[in-house]
């Protein structure tokens, strides 16, 4: 027991040191950065609508949840938030923040009370002001999150209803949940080892048409059928493939009938909706562990990404896979010491993607790097993995979920859900890195020697 709290004692002052060090290089790193004290752990972050710009800042929604220990009530939260604009921010205000206060430039704005705790939130592309969640249940929920009304979090409180519930588990649906970007279409898995597709596009149109109407949003759609907890929709497929508990999915960017789905199997699937409901392509081993997310590229959509319990995050080409056996990634990414929860593609460039871990860490990747980063005499140029060009070290416990702002396509928002040692709760933080990391070599040169010539001429 001794060296148990002696290591757990050891870890946590690891953490501190590397904290500490991380704070002190924030003015330097970062273009921008808020820090948001969560009283309960979010499990999800997602950002919502642009809804007003200003000369120095953009105001936009975000999504969030309250994950309770029972003695108030499990939330979805909506949020106003101030996202400053790239060179704005003083770097002597970007550190000046108290880890135990909430920013100011996160403010909520709407609170639904949920039937469980939000294990995830996915926003509808084509309207990101209708979001799903899944909780500890077989049913993914839909909400409009501008027309349902504003709750209070109290005891005994009644749950908010749900726009739409989506039928079609036959057991948990906890984390595997995705929104296609060219139709309204949800996918889920769960439990069941099954992956299940439905189509929203009649209640999304039936909100439109009844946007201010007091009749419930979807209740005129006419696959939906009311009940009890709100009008439901039965699924359009059921995708039957893996052999243990679905993780994640995602849709193909350039097809609402293509998807894939990786699970604690160890397996990554891609299903083809035109073809059945058998899997177009199992790659049986495609990490050494379960793996816990996946995610395709928007830009490229040959190019998909998995993250692994096996601490790796693994590039696939779709044009190299072949069912059974052991799946050939393109490259490993070997930059974590923990399980990687979270894999996403940013939506600026093709090659740049991050990772988040249960090590404390968002990883930046670009894979154009690979074999890139040497210099002049073929030495390599970085102690860091191939492709690694930015570690975002600000969380002090796992990395649970994060999300590139489409808006602003280098600005992140990401949560951590902290742990006793840190006092609980949980741990927003919405950055921007220095654009001189990220922007061409040759234009961040000229740059630094035009404040060179100004510097000398000012001394």
């Amino acid at each position: 027991m001794k060296e148990e709290r002696a290591a757990k004692g050891g870890e946590q002052r690891s953490v501190d040191e590397r904290y500490t060090q991380w704070k002190s290089l924030v003015p330097v790193l970062y273009d921008w950065l808020a820090n948001h004290n969560l009283v309960w752990p979010s499990l999800s972050c997602r950002w919502g609508p642009q809804f007003e710009q200003a000369t120095y800042k953009n105001r936009q929604r975000l999504y969030l949840s309250e994950q309770t220990d029972g003695s108030v009530p499990n939330t979805l939260v909506i949020a106003n938030c101030e996202v400053v604009k790239p060179r704005v921010a003083a770097a002597q205000h970007i550190s000046q923040f108290n880890e135990e206060a909430r920013s100011p430039f996160v403010k909520k704005y709407k609170t639904i009370i949920h039937p469980g705790e939000v294990n995830r939130i996915r926003e509808l592309p084509q309207d990101s002001k209708i979001v799903a969640t899944h909780t500890d249940s077989p049913d993914v929920l839909i909400w409009d999150v501008e027309s349902q009304p504003n709750r209070h979090a109290t005891l005994g409180v009644n749950n908010s209803r749900p726009d739409l519930i989506l039928t079609g588990h036959q057991d948990n649906a906890e984390f595997a949940l995705a929104m296609c970007p060219s139709e309204p279409f949800v996918l889920s898995g769960g439990k069941d080892k099954s992956v299940v597709l439905w189509s929203i596009h009649d209640h999304v149109s039936t909100l439109a048409a009844d946007q201010g109407a007091t009749k419930s949003p979807g209740s005129g759609a006419s696959n939906s059928k009311p009940s009890a907890e709100g009008p439901t929709v039965q699924a359009r497929g059921v995708f039957q493939g893996h052999d243990d508990t679905v993780e994640d999915v995602q849709f193909c960017p350039s097809s609402a009938q293509e998807f894939c789905s990786v699970g604690d199997d160890s397996c990554l699937i891609l299903w083809d909706a035109r073809t059945g409901s058998s899997p177009a392509v199992k790659v049986e081993k495609a990490h050494n562990a379960d793996l816990h997310c996946v995610d395709w590229n928007p830009h490229d959509v040959n190019y998909i990404l998995t993250g692994s319990a096996d601490n790796t995050v693994r590039m696939f080409d779709r044009r190299n896979l072949t069912s059974g056996g052991v799946g050939s990634p393109i490259h490993i990414f070997e930059g974590h010491t923990a399980a990687v929860l979270c894999v996403q593609w940013s939506p600026d460039k093709s090659s740049v993607f991050g990772s988040s871990a249960e090590d404390g860490i968002l990883n930046i990747w670009d894979y154009d790097k690979i074999g890139k980063m040497e210099d002049s005499a073929g030495r390599k140029a970085s102690t860091s993995p191939p492709g690694l060009f930015f570690r975002h070290a600000g969380h002090r416990d796992k990395v649970v979920d994060f999300h590139w702002n489409a808006a602003d396509p280098w600005t992140i928002v990401s949560v951590s859900d902290d742990g006793e040692s840190t006092g609980g709760g949980g741990t927003l933080q919405i950055w921007r890195m220095i654009d001189l990391i990220y922007r061409p070599e040759d234009e961040v040169l000229n740059e630094l020697e035009k404040f060179k010539s100004h510097l000398l001429t000012c001394s």
